[in-house]
């Protein structure tokens, strides 16, 4: 199942060449791994809340390898020259498997809920 590494990174005061640099090998980290740029802050069209800052999503092929990628060398030693420069937040997250219906998930969620469904002792 494809897994994903979503980032979001607050505007940097100051782009430092460090940034450039990280830009320019993140690339290398993520090909042994599978991993693929799928958005790479494109303009965001905020329809609810707010969003601050610039948006990345990585393709994997599986969680296994999303997470080989985070913690490989190549990467860690590249990540600061972004973390040092600008905040945000990562996560690794499996995608829904095919077929994937949300109205299952709001059956089954439902029913774990549902008064008749709870322990009475």
């Amino acid at each position: 199942m494809t897994a994903y590494a979503i980032a979001n990174l607050r505007p940097p005061t100051h782009l430092d060449d460090d940034v450039f640099v990280y830009m320019e090998r993140i690339p290398g980290t993520l090909a042994p791994f599978g991993g693929q740029f799928l958005v790479h802050n494109a303009p965001l069209e905020v329809r609810e809340g707010e969003w601050l800052g610039a948006l990345v999503i990585i393709g994997f092929p599986d969680i296994e390898a999303a997470r080989a990628w985070y913690d490989s060398a190549a990467y860690q030693e590249i990540a600061p020259l972004r973390t040092d420069h600008i905040p945000g937040d990562l996560v690794l997250v499996d995608g829904v498997p095919p077929g994937y219906d949300a109205g299952q998930t709001a059956a089954a969620l439902r029913a774990a809920t549902s008064p008749t469904s709870r322990s009475t002792g």
